[in-house]
């Protein structure tokens, strides 16, 4: 029987919702262990004299606990 864990990340990006996506994967990855799935549960942008400045996406990362 495996335990899987969820935590929530949040993570920016100034070109994109996809390239917050994949940045903050590549963050959890670095510290956590066995991702299996990422959820984006919030989408976000900052704004700056009327143009899109930040992208922001809160994932909520899955990954599976060691034996």
């Amino acid at each position: 029987m495996s335990v899987a864990k969820v935590t929530e990340i949040i993570a920016t990006s100034d070109k994109g919702f996809d390239d917050a996506v994949r940045l903050g994967v590549e963050r959890a990855a670095k510290t956590l262990k066995n991702i299996t799935s990422a959820w984006v549960k919030d989408q976000q942008v900052e704004v700056s004299s009327g143009k899109i400045t930040q992208y922001r996406v809160n994932l909520k990362v899955t990954f599976v606990l060691e034996d």
